[in-house]
């Protein structure tokens, strides 16, 4: 296990999306909100705990047949962009104080989003690899 990826900042972002999404989850639960909202939460907290686990545990470079850090990046801006959406209808319909604390939450979300995909980016170069590349 990589102690050193939680305390890094991409791990420490990782782990706010994942608690953000979990209590964003648990408005939503707690209010009766609809299914959308909550399944969206759900997801959300899941996928980014399983990225969490795939870098915490070094899998990403066990399984090299996929880009890890592009289909994080892809991951990111997708749900973002879903969150965008829904905990904007959710905070402008506000059904009830639950909805709209989840509403709140979730835009919260979005921004560590938006985080995460930037601090991947910046991590990733899609340059050549070979001996002729500048040395980071």
């Amino acid at each position: 296990v990589d102690r050193g990826f939680p305390r890094s900042p991409r791990g420490v972002v990782k782990i706010a999306r994942a608690l953000v999404a979990l209590v964003t989850f648990l408005c939503f639960a707690a209010s009766r909100s609809h299914g959308a909202y909550t399944a969206l939460a759900v997801m959300e907290a899941v996928i980014t705990a399983l990225f969490l686990l795939l870098y915490a545990l070094k899998l990403d470079r066990r399984m090299s047949w996929l880009f890890w850090p592009l289909a994080d990046i892809f991951n990111s801006v997708v749900a973002a962009l879903f969150l965008l959406v829904v905990c904007l209808f959710a905070v402008i319909v506000k059904t009830n104080n639950g909805t709209l604390a989840g509403g709140v939450f979730g835009l919260v979300l979005l921004v560590l989003c938006v985080v995460d995909a930037v601090l991947l980016s910046q991590k990733i170069s899609l340059g050549p690899r070979g001996r002729n590349a500048p040395a980071k």
